[in-house]
């Protein structure tokens, strides 16, 4: 049997991988690390490793505390991804948490009279609301992969639930931008609100209903959140809103265990979401294309416009093939293969922009709420979690159930309600994304390990469509052998196949770059703000040193720490 010189290359490439992997799994980290978006939530996976317990753990308490402290960005009755390496026995897996379209969703009930998208619909108010799959996804890690209780895990979020935080000037203007929304509904408006105004800077966000769902969810377990009296008084708050859920759709919510994708660039292992993400795919394509460039030798305005362009061409195959695995066949093996990406990479030139209409046809998906949050964890024997979590928009649906304390995500607007229309981010469906019951819609999510013989890197964004090429760039980063400050801080840019345009934070390529791609056919947007919230986490190996960072562009934290503590009892978390 003959193979191909380089197919011979790439898997002798895999098996050295695979024994330096092996080689290093019995040594850990010299300390244990958090970069979470909030401080308040970085703590509390801090204690719980001070506690005793894994990064699985603390992965629990932090996504837990950020649904208290961030409600903006993840909650409760959201979702989320979190990526999982267990140490002891190199496990990989990713725990699906997305939610799910309720058993009454139609693919056209987002559709106006006139066949124009309901917006408001998708978007504002109980309808707008999928089933959760938060709390089944805490649940789960803790029991299967944990070492405390989920009783314990959670102790920080209620007591940050029921005693309050005070709020700061990230949440005023988080708050400024759904305001309206916030005071159409008197639960949401009494709770997040100050007199049905922006609350002043310093006042405490307290959320009594919260902590009481969360300590019967400590209590009994998901059962405690999606069956009994919890799961009817969810449903009833929900329909007098308008919504369709059911008690049946809460029975029947269930986490998925997807095994990541991976793919290798120069040396690094990449480990990525799977679908429904199309961020772990486009990731690898997108490093596939580029690993035929010596990008470092490219002068800056090319290096930028090859980048670009790989950009392009991932986008347009995640719009055309992607989405809910349970529901889709999807050519996977085809997207990861190098020989197809380096068949994409040939109708690059290197001189001109490709025009989006050029190549073949498919329309941008959905892509997946910009107000999210991430998480990056490493604990002392190196467990290492990389979570990104959501309820889409900024307050989800801007809805709270009733005196549940649960504040509803409006996840329905990531599918595509209707071929062709544009969603919140004026980019138009597709059909592997249209609506159906018991559906997971199509997400960027991209929690990451990147993994060589001496360095590994833990980390993720928020950011919506624009989440893939944020870790992209930090993954170059990565190959560069720069530290995490520069993976989180460094300016960003980003192409999503439709609209055709490359778009940059103000500070992110300097004039001639951007007078010598707008040579080349490229059209340059740049945006008002900064964007993303990257959370990242590298142990060097081989300096002994574990680094962690915190975009500074958000309110997050990120530390580095030994650990000494033992494991304390249930008690004491009460």
């Amino acid at each position: 049997m003959r193979f191909h010189p380089l197919r011979l290359r790439r898997w002798l490439a895999l098996l050295c991988l695979a024994l330096l992997a092996a080689a290093a799994a019995a040594q850990k980290p010299p300390a244990a690390a958090v970069a979470t978006a909030h401080p308040l939530a970085t703590t509390a996976a801090r204690d719980i490793l001070q506690a005793g317990g894994n990064a699985f753990d603390a992965a629990v308490a932090a996504s837990a505390a950020l649904a208290v402290v961030e409600p903006y960005s993840s909650g409760i009755g959201g979702g989320g991804f979190w990526l999982l390496h267990r140490a002891e026995d190199g496990l990989q897996i990713m725990i699906d948490g997305r939610e799910v379209a309720p058993r009454a969703a139609t693919p056209d009930m987002y559709l106006a009279a006139d066949d124009g998208i309901r917006q408001r619909a998708s978007r504002d108010g109980a309808l707008a609301a999928a089933i959760p799959g938060a709390p089944a996804a805490w649940a789960h890690i803790a029991e299967r992969y944990g070492r405390l209780s989920l009783a314990q895990s959670l102790a920080p979020a209620i007591r940050l639930a029921r005693e309050g935080f005070a709020v700061d000037e990230f949440y005023q203007r988080m708050v400024r931008l759904r305001l309206e929304a916030l005071r159409r509904d008197p639960q949401a408006a009494a709770i997040f609100l100050a007199d049905n105004e922006v609350p002043p800077v310093g006042w405490k966000l307290r959320q009594p209903d919260l902590a009481r769902t969360l300590e019967r969810l400590a209590a009994e377990g998901a059962a405690g959140f999606y069956r009994g009296e919890l799961a009817k008084r969810l449903v009833a708050a929900v329909r007098a809103a308008n919504g369709i859920w059911s008690e049946q759709d809460l029975a029947d919510y269930t986490v998925q265990e997807r095994p990541p994708v991976t793919g290798h660039y120069r040396g690094i292992r990449i480990v990525s979401a799977p679908p429904p993400s199309a961020g772990g795919i486009g990731l690898i394509q997108m490093l596939n294309m580029l690993s035929g460039y010596d990008l470092e030798r490219l002068p800056p305005a090319q290096r930028v416009h090859v980048i670009v362009e790989a950009m392009r061409r991932a986008y347009r195959d995640r719009a055309a093939y992607l989405g809910d695995p349970d529901f889709v066949d999807m050519p996977l093996a085809m997207l990861l293969d190098p020989f197809y990406a380096r068949g994409l990479a040939q109708s690059i030139r290197p001189d001109r922009a490709t025009p989006s209409r050029l190549l073949a046809p498919a329309l941008p998906d959905q892509p997946g709420g910009s107000h999210t949050t991430h998480l990056s964890i490493l604990d002392a024997e190196g467990n290492r979690v990389a979570a990104t979590l959501t309820i889409n928009h900024l307050f989800g649906a801007a809805v709270v159930a009733g005196d549940t304390g649960v504040l509803l995500n409006n996840e329905m607007d990531d599918f595509a309600a209707a071929l062709d229309e544009p969603n919140f981010y004026g980019l138009v469906g597709t059909a592997p994304n249209l609506i159906a019951p018991g559906k997971r819609p199509l997400s960027s999510m991209t929690p990451t390990f990147l993994e060589t013989e001496n360095r590994i890197g833990v980390l993720g964004t928020p950011g919506g469509s624009r989440i893939v090429t944020m870790v992209l760039l930090a993954t170059l980063a990565f190959e560069q052998g720069l530290p995490p400050t520069d993976w989180v801080g460094r300016g960003r840019f980003h192409h999503q196949y439709l609209p055709d345009e490359i778009q940059l934070e103000p500070d992110a390529l300097d004039p001639q770059v951007r007078k010598e791609l707008t040579a080349m056919g490229h059209e340059l947007r740049v945006l008002e703000r900064r964007y993303g919230d990257m959370q990242a986490i590298l142990w060097d190996r081989a300096a002994g040193q574990v680094l962690a960072a915190s975009d500074p562009r958000g309110i997050g934290a990120a530390e580095v720490f030994a650990v000494t503590s033992v494991p304390v009892v249930a008690s004491e978390w009460d």
